[in-house]
């Protein structure tokens, strides 16, 4: 959460938008370990296995992946927009960062996995 917290902060800080990432962010991993219990296997992980494309293949990742970065981008544009006024156009942006989100995720574990 710390190191979430700090990359949030990062970015708030050359974005100029008053900790909004940084909470999202820690939202989002805060999440995440609910999600990992959800989705793991019966037999589980293998120890110090890291939860890449390349370790556990596309559907996997993708399946990891989508729900936190939505919930991410949920969260973060909803409290942009202050409210509900611009519901659908919220939804919109937050569908669509999503698939570009993770979009480039996938891009970017296929050219630098090992």
């Amino acid at each position: 959460m710390a190191i979430a917290f700090a990359m949030g902060l990062g970015i708030d800080i050359f974005y100029d938008s008053v900790g909004l990432h940084a909470m999202s962010s820690v939202f989002m991993v805060y999440l995440r370990g609910y999600w990992l219990n959800r989705i793991t296997p019966q037999g589980g992980y293998d120890r110090n296995s890291m939860p890449t494309l390349a370790v556990n293949g596309v559907q996997w990742f993708i399946v990891y992946a989508l729900p936190l970065v939505f919930v991410h981008h949920l969260v973060l544009f909803f409290v942009e927009a202050g409210g509900a006024m611009y519901f659908w156009f919220t939804l919109f942006k937050v569908v669509m960062s999503t698939l570009f989100t993770l979009a480039a995720l996938v891009i970017a574990q296929l050219l630098f996995s090992r």
